[in-house]
């Protein structure tokens, strides 16, 4: 398998952006791919300025953040990633949408490129059946955010293969994450755990036990997290978080699984969290009442 130097990335969004940004300032060039053009404008403010950040903060140096920068190329052309070594897919979180998207990776990609899913859920087994190269495909869920976030779970499909997976867990590792690996049952490690604690808030919400504060407070004081499990929720999405609890309760069939009925309701309403302005919390700037003068 090649040594990785060039990266693909399809999906110019939170996640799509954050990996592009660590594969940049780690040496390696990298396209970023979305159909929405203004999704790529975004994905590049979003990137000069988390790199402005931790310049200023000292966390890497200039002449890091400006060569990462140069790294960078956007397209919306599918095409322009048969130069990529690697490509992570980060877009919507639909099993049929991304098994079209990794059938038509396949038939561009260099015959050597593996194609990995940031997939929080999805079985990458039955991802890779809509490709000729099972071996090659592999998950490398990153976390949100991905320039902070230390995790990166890393998925094996049924036929991926040992060359595949320490090639991704090195890559994983030149980004300086902890690794850690799953076998492809739903939900994987991480949201395996978190989405029914995540659920069970909300029913502990739906059902009047307290209020939004006094859970998360709970939750945070009572168990040293650092954000409460509804706000963590706003945060991750509320329509992401809907789909994984859907992807359990499908994959494992148990019923404890089964989405909490505010959740479902809050994403009918478009409450999608902290990127709607609105999830379990109002997050909208309010409006400044003057003070009256004197």
């Amino acid at each position: 398998m090649a040594e990785i130097k060039c990266v693909g990335v399809v999906g110019a969004g939170q996640m799509g952006s954050g990996i592009a940004q660590l594969a940049a300032t780690n040496g390696l060039d990298v396209w970023i791919m979305d159909a929405d053009r203004d999704a790529l404008s975004r994905a590049t403010a979003s990137i000069s300025s988390s790199l402005n950040r931790f310049v200023s903060k000292g966390v890497i140096s200039k002449e890091v953040g400006d060569d990462a920068m140069r790294r960078l190329r956007l397209t919306s052309n599918l095409q322009d990633l048969r130069s990529a070594d690697i490509i992570v897919e980060a877009i919507l979180e639909s099993e049929d949408i991304k098994k079209k998207l990794f059938k038509d990776l396949d038939g561009i990609a260099k015959s050597s490129a593996i194609l990995a899913s940031n997939t929080s859920s999805i079985s990458i087994t039955r991802l890779a059946s809509a490709t000729q190269r099972p071996s090659q495909v592999i998950g490398m869920h990153f976390m949100n955010p991905p320039p902070i976030m230390k995790l990166v779970e890393i998925i094996r499909g049924a036929d991926t293969s040992e060359e595949t997976f320490i090639a991704t867990k090195a890559l994983a590792e030149r980004f300086g994450k902890t690794t850690v690996c799953s076998q492809d049952y739903a939900g994987f490690i991480v949201n395996r755990i978190l989405m029914p604690m995540i659920n069970e808030a909300f029913h502990t919400l739906y059902t009047g036990v307290a209020t939004k504060e006094d859970i998360d407070s709970g939750m945070k004081h009572g168990t040293n997290q650092p954000m409460g499990p509804l706000e963590l929720a706003d945060l991750i999405g509320l329509d992401v978080c809907l789909s994984i609890m859907k992807v359990l309760h499908q994959g494992l069939g148990d019923s404890k699984y089964a989405p909490c009925p505010l959740l479902v309701q809050y994403v009918d309403a478009g409450r999608l969290g902290r990127k709607r302005g609105m999830g379990v919390y109002d997050y909208r700037k309010k409006p400044v009442t003057p003070s009256p003068r004197l």
